[in-house]
């Protein structure tokens, strides 16, 4: 037989217990709640389970091309590119930019305060190949609705036609003339790809090309050839099939 003290601490310990068990089946039903609320199997790498697929795809985009690196030039233009998905995170892909060059603020002013032309060397066009690797995908919550998104990276080589005035802009007594030139280099980028349905998508990239070509020829001698880059940023519209 328990004494009343006995009693008194065994009732104490039940309630206790009790309390516990009804704290954690609380504590269950909530984290229950959360990954219901998540994905009904309580499978948290369906999170990113993907919608559009991309292995054994082709895939086409058009866009706009504005040129971050000229000094002196208002440089736009077109691009073209179109790729192959040979699984979910690796594509082969080509490109093709034609850009429109002209002078900028920066150009005018020269003119005007020193009565000059600087060295320019402008973009014609570039194409090249790329291999494209494609790691991270994922999707937001925006206003209610879920947009889903690819992030790639790709590297490969290009050719890179231009026009500059080397020859001439040092010589006063020659008027500043362009010629065409041509060089090999390698490309950059990195871009999203924002789907706006199974077929259509956005792409915002960020492409850098280096390429190594000469300054200005000073007193009948060319320049050093160096290291010289350019970055252009594009919006398309791309569809996949």
């Amino acid at each position: 037989m328990y004494s009343s003290r006995g009693r008194t601490l065994l009732y104490t310990m039940m309630a206790l217990s009790m309390g516990a068990s009804s704290l954690k089946a609380m504590a269950d039903e909530s984290d229950l709640y959360k990954f219901l609320w998540l994905d009904p199997d309580k499978k948290v790498y369906v999170l990113q389970n993907k919608l559009y697929k991309k292995s054994k795809t082709i895939y086409a985009q058009l866009g706009y091309v504005s040129n971050l690196s000229g000094e002196y030039q208002d440089t736009t233009g077109i691009n073209f590119r179109s790729g192959y998905y040979l699984n979910e995170e690796w594509a082969i892909e080509g490109f093709y930019n034609s850009y429109s060059n002209k002078n900028n603020d920066a150009y005018d002013n020269l003119q005007r305060i020193n009565q000059s032309v600087p060295f320019i060397r402008r973009l014609t066009s570039s194409y090249g190949l790329m291999g494209i690797w494609s790691p991270f995908y994922g999707k937001i919550n925006t206003f209610n609705k879920i947009i889903y998104f690819d992030w790639s990276f790709g590297l490969g080589v290009a050719k890179i036609d231009t026009e500059s005035n080397k020859d001439t802009v040092s010589d006063p007594n020659l008027s500043s003339t362009f010629q065409a030139e041509s060089y090999t280099g390698a490309v950059a980028k990195t871009g999203l790809r924002i789907h706006a349905s199974k077929r259509w998508f956005i792409g915002i990239d960020l492409q850098r090309s280096m390429y190594k070509a000469p300054g200005p020829v000073i007193n009948g001698e060319a320049s050093t050839t160096k290291l010289r880059g350019t970055t252009d940023a594009i919006l398309s519209v791309g569809f996949s099939f």
